[in-house]
């Protein structure tokens, strides 16, 4: 326990005028005799002002983060405010290929008086489907939400989305929300992924009237698409996609629409850097992108080059200044 200089200064007054003795007065009072007697020489020798704590000197470390650097940092989040600073650590390595942690990032932010509170609910382990996927393409989710534009009433967004990766495999704007709707993005998902008949994903949806309609089920069995059904009432279920929503609408939502034409612009833009530019931290701080079209392992592997070479180029920076 610390003591500020006001607290040492009572204490040794205390024990001062104390009728029970040094040891038994430091003895009811808690206190460390040799903690006791290191404050009561100092404040002998130097007075009041002898018990204030000194700075601590702390020496240079050859892995400090230089100043240019530091700078870089804020000047990045400033410019990309979306970014959390995890997401900022990960944007330099792979722009940049200079690599700086998570925590360091974390610190300079947060010294610049850039870290917030973030305004979301973080949804815990057990609010995810329980069948977890092991590879892309395995099992896709899949749902509506909604979007009112002046002038035109409401429409639907329909999303299909790749449970191991997050990839959005394809989206679709559509003027209501029938089977025929589920359809028509489907047919344009499975041309994208071009995944053969024998290994098409299964699919994942809510209970909605489109998607408990026999017209799908026709469907999705001429495409040999198994069809599972979230527990009712259980929207945690299609999580992943239910994310996705949230931090789309977090976004597109700040701005009005007055033609689906311009809704769909906006939403072009989200989805591109949903699925090439945000990194995941389930994701191994990877993007969607990454996963989904198998480039996970080259991008990790280049970064551990980028780490060892940085952390290399500092320790030498480090030891030229101590030589000078």
């Amino acid at each position: 326990m610390h003591y500020s200089q006001q607290e040492k200064y009572e204490l040794i007054q205390l024990v001062e005028q104390s009728d029970l003795g040094v040891v038994r007065t430091l003895r009811e009072l808690k206190l460390n005799k040799t903690t006791f007697y290191n404050w009561y020489r100092a404040y002998s020798e130097g007075g009041y002002e002898a018990l204030a704590r000194k700075p601590s000197e702390r020496k240079s470390s050859w892995n400090r983060i230089n100043q240019v650097d530091r700078d870089k940092v804020v000047e990045i989040a400033l410019e990309q405010p979306e970014l959390s600073p995890r997401q900022v650590a990960w944007y330099i390595t792979d722009t940049f290929s200079y690599y700086i942690s998570e925590s360091s990032v974390y610190r300079i932010l947060k010294a610049n008086g850039l870290i917030s509170t973030p305004s979301f609910r973080i949804m815990s382990a057990s609010d995810s489907f329980h069948d977890k996927t092991t590879h892309v393409n395995q099992m896709w989710q899949t749902d509506f939400t909604y979007f009112k534009i002046f002038g035109w009433g409401w429409y639907y967004l329909s999303t299909v989305l790749d449970d191991y990766s997050r990839f959005i495999v394809n989206w679709k704007l559509c003027s209501s929300m029938k089977a025929e709707d589920v359809k028509d993005t489907l047919d344009e998902a499975i041309v994208a992924s071009d995944v053969a008949v024998n290994e098409r994903p299964k699919l994942l949806s809510d209970n909605g009237s489109c998607y408990i309609s026999i017209e799908l089920a026709d469907y999705l069995k001429v495409q040999n698409m198994k069809h599972i059904r979230g527990r009712p009432l259980h929207p945690q279920t299609q999580g992943k996609i239910e994310r996705y929503h949230r931090s789309m609408k977090n976004v597109v939502k700040l701005d009005n629409y007055f033609s689906p034409e311009h809704l769909e612009r906006k939403l072009n833009e989200f989805v591109y850097y949903y699925n090439y530019k945000r990194y995941y931290e389930s994701l191994q701080n990877l993007t969607p992108a990454d996963v989904y079209y198998g480039k996970s392992e080259s991008k990790l592997k280049r970064r551990r080059a980028t780490k060892s070479r940085t952390l290399k180029a500092r320790k030498k920076q480090y030891q030229n200044l101590n030589l000078n």
